[in-house]
């Protein structure tokens, strides 16, 4: 069922997530020139990989993220994530108009947080008992 939904959700949103995220770690590497935006770079292309193919996967806090991470995550935020948070939001409301959407449209509301702070996060498998919530 997880590839299923995820040949469902790569051809009608998520290549098109993935490319945003990529544009926006672009923008983090090359546009900003900064040292300070790299991580937020690296960042993007993990969360463009995720966007991709995000069934059978799932985001947690890193147990080591800290401070650093939290104001790198206000940065990110007032730089990429808003656009993204809102490229979200559309989408998973353009799929919410059918029924064969809704469990895509929902999905693209769980990332909404997670693009805004992706930062202090890490993406593991659904299958790594170390993250299963009972």
């Amino acid at each position: 069922m997880k590839t299923l939904l995820n040949i469902i959700w790569l051809v009608l949103c998520g290549l098109w997530m993935a490319i945003a995220y990529v544009i926006a770690g672009l923008i983090c590497f090359v546009l900003f020139f900064l040292v300070i935006t790299i991580p937020f770079g690296i960042a993007a292309f993990r969360m463009a990989a995720y966007a991709l193919w995000p069934f059978g996967r799932t985001v947690v806090w890193k147990d080591t993220a800290g401070v650093g991470s939290m104001i790198g995550n206000v940065l990110w935020i007032i730089l990429c994530g808003w656009w993204l948070a809102i490229g979200h939001l559309v989408t998973g409301l353009a799929l919410c108009i059918t029924i064969i959407g809704i469990p895509l449209g929902l999905a693209n509301f769980k990332m909404i947080p997670i693009s805004l702070t992706p930062l202090g996060r890490e993406i593991v498998s659904t299958d790594d008992p170390r993250y299963v919530y009972g």
